[in-house]
């Protein structure tokens, strides 16, 4: 009885509690859903039931049994769950980094002289002409995550964005056309940098490694990625680990500068 009404005590605490738990056990699972680290997860939670259940009836060996793994298996799941957790924390800086970000553009004031927005007029004309083409091309565009860590892979640049420039760099008799560009306000960055490969999750026959890099890229980071398939002519989008879908080019057009804004 004296158990059954302590589980009738349910605090505004409590409910908050169990609100922030659901929403933290949501984002994990929206980090790692199509990849096969989501089998770990649903292992883990099932562990995690059973030992509260244990400990919740008293039973005193297997509770200890599961006690002891969840404490000592810690270590091993921090290192299986690196990238995930990378991304995480990835992902919780760059969202408090653009309300404060956003927060701070209502205040004129408090502006200071920004940087000029990426021409994604240019990059697309660029992308278009290249696509008839059949000239593939892989662009990644820098947002809150410094990209100086991929950078470093490849050449250093420091040349403004427009059309004849993007369509240079990635002419296929070019020295500069291997590997991926990373555009940072209107600037290209670097050439010929090697991204990430994602090699978990479920990609379709027709992406081939320029996808699957810019895949691993948005995974990793709060980056975008633009694809031009060398095989297809077609220009693929990536967000979030994700291919974005887009009916025309001027439809694509806003979602990038939204997504850059």
């Amino acid at each position: 009885m004296d158990i059954f009404n302590d589980l009738l005590k349910f605090s505004v605490v409590d409910i908050i509690d169990v609100f922030l738990v659901a929403l933290l056990l949501y984002y994990v699972y929206k980090l790692i859903k199509g990849t096969v680290a989501i089998n770990i997860f649903i292992g883990i939670i099932i562990t995690y039931l059973a030992w509260r259940l244990t400990e919740f009836l008293n039973m005193e060996l297997l509770s200890g049994i599961f006690g002891g793994f969840m404490r000592v298996g810690i270590i091993a799941l921090i290192v299986v769950f690196q990238p995930e957790i990378r991304k995480f924390l990835l992902m919780v800086g760059s969202t408090n980094f653009n309300r404060r970000r956003n927060f701070l553009k209502q205040f004129s004031f408090l502006k200071t002289e920004s940087a000029d927005e990426t021409n994604v007029d240019a990059i697309l004309s660029a992308c278009t002409k290249m696509g008839q083409s059949r000239t593939g091309a892989l662009i990644v565009f820098e947002r809150n995550n410094n990209l100086d860590f991929l950078s470093s892979s490849g050449d250093e640049m420091n040349i403004k964005v427009t059309q004849p420039i993007i369509e240079s760099i990635f002419f296929k008799n070019s020295p500069l056309h291997d590997g991926a560009i990373i555009v940072s306000n209107n600037i290209v960055k670097a050439t010929r940098v090697i991204l990430p490969l994602n090699n978990e999750k479920t990609v379709p026959k027709r992406f081939g490694l320029r996808h699957r890099a810019a895949i691993g890229v948005t995974e990793r980071t709060d980056a975008l990625a633009l694809v031009v398939s060398e095989e297809t002519g077609q220009m693929s989008y990536f967000k979030d680990g994700e291919f974005i879908v887009f009916d025309n080019t001027e439809t694509l057009k806003s979602m990038i500068k939204a997504d850059l804004t």
